[in-house]
């Protein structure tokens, strides 16, 4: 990646014909020049930083206005990136932000790369990796309560106790590589306070470990899979619940044919719910593909609810479906109970999680969403009171650490000399130092920013 570029990308979501602003932004040592070739400001407004400017976008050549626009000077070193920062707020939808874009690229800028703004704000330390990344996680938050996650992350919340752990880890090096190279000149190492300073960091690494499970459940989501025989109220369910007709509701078995997903919020928790279709066995092609997805939906899903009719009963059928679930997280929903009655539903024993709704009617959905947030709560998954929580590579680069740091204690316990303990001490101190980007390759940069989107 080169610096001296100048890179622009629109930068807001485009929706033809919805949109209303869209932004089209340039960083990099020619972005006032570009902007002063293409936007005419009357008047006598001033171009200084961090000033908005009121005018139109023009084509440098023929001079027709392409779009009434704003114009934000963020100039460098005050700006997301660090550089020269400058920012063309168009009208929304399609044709505006193209063409302004177009002209910036051909006024000697070029496209930027998936997440190259949040790269360079990193490269010239305007963020650290951990900042970088929360902020792909607010874009992406899908409850307030993973943006909150996400926010205290750029404020460096994550950060800080890393680089403590870090320091903690570097003074000790310094004092073990002090005693290699001048032993005669100094006391001997205080071997219990190493020892009791080793127990704290492997315990403050544990505890930040922990917080990844709830993260990632943040982050992406819940996915519950409701399952069960043909006309059972399934979709019924899936509607009641997310009020709205995602899914179409007959009185005909076999109307689902494919999974249909809802999006929702319980208590922060997103959740992903899959409608499936009604397992059972059919000679009808299409419907047997659905039920073969469905299969694999609950195979794949992090709880199921495995639907039945309590006018039915607990059938063969239900059974044969249980078997193929039963080693999922599980919840029973008994449902149609305005029609029948559930304590006649003679499920198996080992089922503990039931929930009674009538979905037709809207009866029992609060239950079924705390019997979620039960489910939860028993795998210590809850993200309530969470400070900060790590991501998957995060927490794949912290094992490392808490490794290192596990073998040290090893070290000292054989008595092994000061040279095998620099070499597990380093470990940790490079380990700790990726997750900050104190020490990163570039093709970790890459392939962290890539997932970005272009304007970010």
């Amino acid at each position: 990646m080169h610096l001296e570029d100048t890179i622009a990308a629109i930068a807001t979501a485009i929706v033809p014909q919805q949109g209303s602003i869209g932004v089209v932004r340039l960083s990099g040592p020619q972005s006032l020049t570009i902007a002063k070739t293409l936007f005419e400001a009357p008047g006598s407004q001033t171009w200084e930083s961090h000033r908005i400017l009121y005018g139109h976008v023009r084509h440098p050549d023929t001079q027709v206005a392409i779009d009434e626009a704003l114009l934000l000077l963020m100039l460098a070193p005050r700006s997301y990136t660090k550089e020269d920062v400058v920012e063309f707020q168009c009208h929304g939808g399609i044709m505006p932000v193209q063409q302004v874009l177009q002209l910036c690229l051909q006024q000697g800028a070029r496209l930027a790369h998936p997440g190259e703004f949040s790269l360079r704000a990193f490269l010239n330390g305007r963020l650290d990796l951990t900042q970088a990344e929360s902020i792909s996680e607010l874009v992406g938050a899908q409850s307030p309560q993973a943006a909150a996650i996400a926010l205290a992350g750029l404020q460096g919340k994550l950060a800080q106790p890393i680089r403590d752990l870090r320091n903690t880890c570097l003074d000790i090096l310094a004092e073990v590589e002090a005693r290699i190279d001048f032993e005669d000149d100094l006391p001997p190492l205080d071997e219990n306070l190493i020892r009791q300073q080793l127990q704290d960091l492997y315990q403050q690494l544990e505890a930040i470990l922990d917080t990844a499970q709830r993260g990632e459940l943040l982050r992406t989501g819940l996915k519950v899979a409701i399952v069960g025989q043909p006309n059972v109220g399934k979709s019924s369910l899936l509607n009641a619940w997310s009020r709205t007709d995602r899914a179409i509701v007959t009185d005909l078995p076999g109307t689902t044919r494919d999974v249909v997903e809802s999006h929702l919020v319980v208590e922060g928790i997103p959740i992903q719910v899959l409608d499936t279709a009604g397992i059972r066995e059919t000679a009808d092609q299409v419907e047997q593909m659905g039920v073969e997805r469905s299969r694999k939906a609950a195979q794949q899903a992090d709880l199921v609810l495995l639907t039945v009719d309590a006018h039915q009963g607990w059938t063969e059928a239900d059974q044969l479906i249980y078997d193929q679930v039963k080693d999922r997280p599980l919840i029973l929903v008994i449902n149609k109970i305005d029609l029948a009655r559930a304590d006649l539903v003679n499920y198996p024993p080992g089922i503990t999680n039931i929930v009674l709704t009538a979905a037709a009617v809207n009866l029992g959905i609060d239950a079924l969403e705390t019997a979620i947030v039960e489910q939860v709560n028993q795998n210590n998954l809850s993200p309530q009171n969470l400070d900060f929580a790590i991501n998957q590579r995060q927490a794949a680069v912290l094992t490392e650490a808490q490794l290192a740091l596990k073998q040290l204690r090893q070290t000292l316990t054989e008595q092994l000399p000061l040279d095998f303990w620099t070499i597990d001490l380093r470990l940790a101190i490079n380990a700790l130092g990726r997750v900050t980007g104190e020490t990163v390759t570039e093709s970790v940069l890459d392939r962290i920013f890539s997932r970005f989107c272009i304007g970010k």
